[in-house]
């Protein structure tokens, strides 16, 4: 008789404290990243949109591929830049990267 009596623990009652705190540490990482990386990078792509869609005709633009011209005509997907005397482009919207302030294209 050297075998010890086994006994059955009793069942947890579901929701506890002690469980809580483990995910703790996992919802303050996803928090943070939140508010550090996703939240101020969709800002930015909200701004981008809004731009792209207040594009008019005498807008000076840079393209993503580092072309600078003054918008002439614009479409639903398309715009037409000038980049030099007589010499158009047909470009995506997407394609725009920023706005530059009137007047910094002097010479077309």
């Amino acid at each position: 008789m050297f075998i010890t009596n086994a006994y059955a623990q009793t069942a947890a009652s579901g929701f506890s404290f002690d469980s809580m705190g483990s995910f703790l540490p996992l919802v303050l990482m996803f928090a943070v990243l939140y508010f550090l990386m996703i939240r101020p990078q969709q800002k930015k792509q909200k701004e981008q949109r809004e731009m792209i869609s207040a594009l008019t005709v005498g807008d000076e633009v840079l393209t993503s591929g580092g072309i600078v011209g003054k918008i002439t005509k614009v479409s639903d997907n398309f715009l037409t830049l000038q980049i030099a005397e007589g010499t158009e482009i047909l470009i995506q919207r997407a394609s725009i990267v920023s706005m530059l302030p009137n007047g910094t294209i002097e010479t077309l």
